[in-house]
């Protein structure tokens, strides 16, 4: 995985159909507005799940804000996040999947690293929108961080961790007019492999964001 290639070409990133050559540069995200969205009652009550998506590309704007609700750095002082983790342990990674590649969302720089360079979206899940919408999320969990012994707690731990991200996630997409899922169906030994994951590392759930078809 290599950090800080340079200047980004935002019309590489961005294209419709990705440019994988070009796109494997790092992703500076603007920062997130201090004001946006909507009451969180509002929030709360247009939340809900949708499996049918747009190919419109997701603007850097909103793909900061979203990424920054879900586990951003909401306390620059500590590094604290917009989620909370088990014993502080912090070991969920978010990967963006997107049609240029993956890269890895870097909370306390605020910016996307390059993590593969390969458009792997239709491997993220076995539904067929994950292949075509914008961006399918996957949430990657680091043993080593957890400190527990046991397989299964591991996952149990990892995953209410996660939980937390996909509903910040679902409230950002509510308030913004998003289409969203979060996902358990997939592949997890199949899309490990794909993306090249070590041995430390486990895939817990998916969520695919993207705006509303039609």
């Amino acid at each position: 995985m290599t950090e800080h290639l340079g200047d980004l070409s935002v019309a590489a990133i961005w294209a419709p159909d990705g440019i994988r050559a070009q796109s494997q540069l790092p992703i500076d995200l603007p920062p997130a507005r201090t004001d946006f969205g909507m009451p969180i009652g509002q929030a709360l009550r247009l939340r809900r799940s949708s499996r049918e998506f747009g190919d419109r590309v997701l603007p850097l704007q909103v793909l900061s804000e979203l990424l920054w609700c879900a586990y951003g750095v909401n306390r620059p002082a500590t590094a604290d996040r917009t989620a909370p983790s088990w014993r502080h342990a912090r070991e969920t990674d978010i990967l963006a999947a997107m049609p240029g590649g993956v890269w890895r969302y870097d909370a306390v720089a605020h910016r996307l690293v390059p993590f593969l360079d390969a458009d792997i979206r239709a491997q993220t899940g076995i539904q067929d929108f994950v292949g075509t919408a914008p961006l399918d999320l996957v949430y990657v969990s680091n043993s080593e961080l957890l400190g527990v012994e046991s397989r299964d707690e591991r996952y149990r731990v990892a995953s209410a961790d996660v939980g937390f991200i996909g509903q910040n996630v679902y409230l950002y997409c509510a308030s913004e007019g998003l289409a969203c899922v979060f996902r358990g169906s997939l592949d997890h030994e199949g899309l490990a492999r794909a993306l090249r994951l070590r041995e430390t590392q486990f895939i817990t759930f998916a969520q695919t964001v993207g705006y509303p078809k039609g």
